[in-house]
């Protein structure tokens, strides 16, 4: 990979330069970029991937410095050395998280803590965080991003440039970009909403910086020639609030995915890959565990929950002092590509949302890699969701409610007896279609 932390000219022969002066230019401003890890970056890291193959030469501007509260570097290793990334430096406030609590990195991650015995000082950096950090405290890094990418922009010729969020306060940069040139297509991409995220009413906001919130939401919808959604619900949202919106899900790339014919393991293994905090807490789920381990000894004696990530720990507690103790396999954080053996090492794999309808148009990233491996999905969260949809369409499992108990505990013994029996009726379809590459295609049709 080529960087560029000052302004330069790339001299290259002139074959390439042939092939270049044929091929559009597209510029992504993002905040999240190897060796960050979680799901924030996975989306233009592999659009970048793709995008050469459609006839797009695509540069991407980060921060030279970031704070990352999850690592992973093996995702290092997809940047190509061919791809050109500018930088500049970001001033962070994220060492005010270490006066308000012990956990800097759920603090960066945007993550709260909700919970009934919410410390005080948990409210105060949640308050602080809403009200003074509009829309993140990524903010600081819109004003010296917009003078270093006017000049880039005036010596470098593009076609679009794509600013992709959260964190939001990049597209603030597309506000400013637009204004100073009109003539380049703006894409703003939301891979999570802004003001109808479940957690901003946790934010404690006061009536002027919902406002301000809201205001600006407002300016980037109406001024972006396309605004992108992760899920159908959000664009259709989107396009209530004047956006031209257009929905693109995230996927799951084939060239990590090594489809193996399914072997009976040793455990019937149900996991969750990722991150959970208290607010998508399936607690249904655990209570039905409970009752059918206490219940099944045979269940009890073959039954393995296992988590990869970060799991909230007032959930792995409370899971701890249940029926479940014996049953738990906590794996923490790994790296992208451990993950995805652990997900094809199981035989049902948990996806939860939040439990009210404002947030059905949340399809959390992990589900499509999930769809990858074959395997059994159950999920939680509204009742009509687009999970929900996704799930139907591909005959990849089954999403419930928080309240469908009968319904859910019918189901996981269902799946015991098809593990324990070897044969299972199970059989996904239509997932081709959500390929990296193939939704790049789409992407590089909308352009």
């Amino acid at each position: 990979m080529r960087f560029f932390t000052s302004l330069c000219c790339v001299q290259n022969d002139k074959s390439k330069d042939n092939i270049i002066s044929k091929t559009k230019k597209i510029l992504i401003i993002t905040y999240y970029w190897p060796p960050a890890g979680g799901p924030g970056v996975q989306r233009w890291l592999k659009f970048v991937k793709y995008l050469p193959d459609f006839g797009w030469k695509p540069t991407v501007f980060i921060p030279e410095n970031p704070s990352y509260p999850i690592v992973d570097e093996t995702l290092e290793k997809e940047v190509s050395e061919d791809l050109d990334i500018i930088k500049t430096k970001i001033w962070e406030p994220y060492q005010l998280a270490e006066i308000f609590g012990k956990d800097n990195k759920k603090f960066k991650a945007g993550q709260f803590d909700v919970g009934k015995n919410q410390s005080w000082k948990s409210k105060l950096s949640i308050w602080v965080r809403g009200n003074f950090f509009i829309p993140d405290a990524r903010v600081f890094w819109v004003k010296p991003s917009v003078e270093y990418l006017k000049k880039y922009l005036k010596e470098n010729q593009f076609d679009v440039f794509v600013t992709t969020g959260p964190p939001h306060s990049m597209h603030l940069i597309g506000l400013e970009l637009k204004k100073e040139f009109p003539h380049l297509k703006w894409i703003a991409d939301f891979r999570d909403p802004w003001t109808e995220i479940s957690y901003y009413k946790h934010l404690k906001l006061t009536k002027s910086a919902d406002q301000k919130h809201r205001n600006l939401e407002q300016k980037v919808f109406e001024t972006a020639e396309i605004t992108l959604a992760t899920s159908f619900s959000d664009a259709e949202n989107f396009r209530k609030k004047g956006a031209n919106a257009f929905c693109i899900t995230n996927g799951f790339d084939k060239d990590e995915v090594e489809q193996k014919i399914p072997q009976k393991s040793s455990k019937f293994t149900l996991s969750y890959i990722g991150v959970l905090e208290q607010l998508r807490n399936p607690q249904i789920l655990w209570k039905v565990l409970n009752e059918i381990v206490s219940e099944n000894e045979d269940f009890k004696n073959h039954f393995q929950l296992k988590f990869v990530g970060r799991i909230d720990d007032k959930i792995l507690n409370e899971i701890e002092q249940s029926s479940l103790k014996n049953s738990v396999n906590n794996r923490g954080y790994l790296s992208h590509a451990e993950a995805n053996v652990e997900m094809a090492n199981s035989d049902l794999l948990l996806i939860t949302n939040f439990p009210d309808d404002i947030s059905k148009g949340i399809i959390p990233g992990k589900i499509f890699e999930y769809l990858a491996t074959g395997k059994q999905i159950i999920s939680f969260g509204p009742k009509e969701s687009d999970v929900k949809k996704i799930l139907e369409q591909t005959d990849a499992g089954k999403h419930f409610s928080y309240d469908d108990e009968a319904e859910l505990k019918v189901f996981l013994v269902e799946k015991y007896k098809e593990w324990k029996s070897g044969i299972s009726n199970s059989q996904t379809q239509n997932i081709e279609q959500f390929s990296r590459k193939n939704l790049t295609k789409k992407l590089t049709e909308l352009l």
